[in-house]
């Protein structure tokens, strides 16, 4: 019906409009255009024009001062104290030189500090930049630059891994003496709607990372909706696992503390560990939490999952959420789960659904869009598309950010006039995703128009990987691209083109120096060529899967049971037929999603407590079974119950 109803429509277009170019025509009828402009983004919301996250903060602390407002394993924290600390160190930073618009970077683990510098910043009129320190060097060496960082806040253990930078270095224990004698009153407000509140790094396709600008009114109206659709009081425990340089942890730093809530830190490398996180949620009655769909499916796999049924609400985002994934959080857990959908670029998020079982139905959708924020699905041409077929997903509305910081022209080519809106000033992101409508009105994510990825909820472009291989020496060529050889298990792979010899070992060396761990490639493959289709692209289809690395020798077999526990369950998990007691685990192709996987076996089998960051502090199996008996265990290997599938023996009979 509706494509006889759009093919109509043109008939009486070109009846009439014979001069016209065709491509001016449109499908859709008058009254299917007004309700994809207008009906479908009727999301007007009254929240005030004047919020900035300083004000809503302080108006929280000024009704509840006495509340508990951060909580560590150590310490904790009021309203009123919270406040007093960042004020004084506003005041600080005010007498420093920092206002509005003004980048201030935050090199530091995550703690009480960390939250205190946050909005310390925001109130002395500066935007932070998260610095995370799991990065390489020369990677915040060039966002230091691209940021024109003038002042880093850090902390004196970790001030010295800072690469070198005109910026000014202040040591929050440096400066202790002197905070101690600055006032704990508010600041006079410096921070508008209009100013900065946060530069979020994300990966370019150039090779060089996109310093995203996003303002205190962007983000303040996802905040607002955020309350508006959860509607956290002073019972809510939301727990900040999420590194602060994903943007997703924007949210869960600056929302619970403008409702009376309680946010709970999680220790540094805390999210990486399901175990912890499960005693976490239990200990401190979690109720909010946020997980990317890779990171849940693990953290539902967790023997002790169960005790996280305390949660009220599961949000998810980052990633594409399925429908079997779906099935599993409801079926095990009694939260709400929730599927989200928004890019740096836009204030977090922009779309919202609430998660709930559809027979027959293949795809989670992504929902509708938020207050304040308009979402248009557009063909090649720029026109809109119809109900149903799939387009570019543009996002207009008040969460689009200002832009890329110093890149002007890839500014200027994403961030766009909105043809569809009145104002004439009103602007869209233009984000690359391909969407489309279902016929009840809800958005499904189909994909990307280019060649981004998402791996483990990290937007990753491969181009920015290409860059650092191509610079090496001897290498003429690139092509990286995101394989899925063993379903469930997604690993990027550089294929690389060399004059010269080179190995892949000192390529993924520099790539280390140089990328942050969720870009380094699990593998490189060498090639004499990268194959071409008859139109010369890179076909993507002819590039062969890794010989993923096979070790383990006969001068490295296990010397007594805890090894050999150890080296049967490490091959076992990563679909090896042996491993060897020094191999690296992550050299092996191991990643953070399958450490935990790991983790989790070996103490259920040597019935012992192990924490993630063993593994990642003793990558092998001989460091490891010596951290286990040096942590004072007494590990009892028994037999492992789980049946290996017959697809896992055809995998390893196909490798080997």
């Amino acid at each position: 019906e509706r494509i006889a109803a759009g093919f109509r429509h043109l008939l009486e277009q070109l009846s009439g409009s014979a001069e016209r170019r065709l491509a001016e025509l449109s499908l859709l009828a008058a009254s299917e255009r007004d309700w994809l402009v207008n009906e479908w983004n009727a999301t007007a919301r009254p929240y005030p024009a004047s919020a900035t996250l300083p004000q809503l903060f302080e108006t929280q602390v000024a009704a509840t001062p006495d509340a508990t407002a951060v909580v560590t394993a150590t310490e904790t924290l009021s309203y009123a104290e919270l406040n007093r600390r960042a004020n004084r160190l506003a005041h600080y930073l005010i007498a420093a030189g920092v206002g509005p618009d003004l980048p201030v970077g935050v090199y530091m683990e995550r703690s009480i500090d960390l939250v205190v510098a946050l909005y310390a910043i925001i109130k002395a009129g500066g935007a932070y930049v998260p610095l995370d320190p799991d990065y390489p060097q020369q990677r915040l060496a060039q966002m230091l630059a691209d940021a024109q960082v003038n002042w880093v806040l850090t902390h004196a253990a970790v001030a010295a891994e800072l690469p070198g930078t005109s910026a000014a270095v202040l040591s929050l224990e440096a400066i202790a003496g002197e905070l101690a004698t600055l006032p704990a009153g508010n600041p006079a407000a410096r921070a508008q709607p209009e100013s900065l509140a946060y530069i979020i790094f994300t990966s370019g396709s150039t090779g060089r990372p996109k310093g995203v600008m996003n303002e205190h009114r962007g983000i303040c109206n996802r905040l607002l909706w955020m309350q508006e659709a959860f509607g956290l009081g002073p019972a809510d425990r939301v727990l900040h696992k999420t590194p602060f340089s994903f943007d997703v942890s924007v949210w869960e730093l600056f929302w619970p503390l403008q409702t009376g809530a309680s946010l709970v830190l999680a220790k540094p490398g805390g999210h990486r560990d399901t175990g912890y996180l499960c005693e976490l949620i239990a200990a401190q009655q979690i109720s909010t939490i946020h997980f990317v769909p890779s990171m849940l499916a693990v953290f539902l796999d967790d023997p002790h999952v169960v005790r996280a049924n305390v949660l009220r609400r599961i949000i998810c985002s980052g990633e594409t959420l399925t429908t079997d994934l779906q099935s599993r959080a409801l079926n095990t857990l009694d939260a709400h789960l929730f599927n989200l959908y928004g890019p740096t670029e836009a204030a977090v998020d922009v779309t919202f659904w609430r998660c709930r079982p559809e027979p027959g139905v293949t795809r989670v959708p992504i929902g509708h869009p938020v207050a304040n924020t308009r979402i248009y699905i557009v063909t090649p041409d720029g026109a809109l598309a119809a109900p149903g077929a799939p387009g570019e997903l543009w996002i207009g509305g008040v969460q689009v950010a200002r832009g890329y910081i110093n890149q002007p022209e890839l500014s200027a080519e994403r961030f766009t006039a909105d043809p569809f809106a009145e104002e004439p000033e009103a602007r869209v992101y233009r984000t690359g995703d391909i969407a489309r409508l279902r016929d009840d009105g809800a958005l499904e994510f189909l994909g990307r128009s280019d060649d981004q990825v998402k791996l483990r909820g990290y937007r990753i472009e491969p181009g920015e990987i290409e860059t650092v291989f191509v610079a090496q020496s001897g290498v003429s060529r690139c092509a990286v691209m995101l394989r899925e050889d063993t379903p469930g298990d997604q690993r990027l792979v550089a294929y690389v083109c060399a004059t010269a010899a080179v190995s892949s070992d000192d390529l993924l060396a520099a790539a280390r120096e140089r990328l942050p761990a969720f870009m380094v490639p699990a593998a490189v493959v060498l090639l004499e060529q990268l194959p071409l289709t008859p139109s010369g692209k890179l076909d993507r289809a002819r590039l062969p899967a890794p010989e993923w690395r096979q070790a383990g020798t006969a001068a490295a077999e296990p010397r007594n049971p805890v090894e050999a526990t150890l080296a049967e369950i490490w091959a076992d998990t990563l679909q090896l037929d042996q491993v060897g007691i020094h191999d690296d685990f992550f050299a092996l192709g191991g990643h953070s999603l399958i450490a935990m996987q790991l983790v989790s076996r070996i103490m259920a089998r040597l019935q012992v407590q192990l924490p993630l960051d063993a593994l990642f502090n003793t990558p092998t199996v001989a460091g490891l079974a010596a951290a286990i008996s040096t942590a004072g265990n007494d590990p009892r290997p028994a037999p492992d119950s789980r049946p290996i599938s017959r697809t896992a023996r055809r995998d390893r009979r196909r490798r080997k």
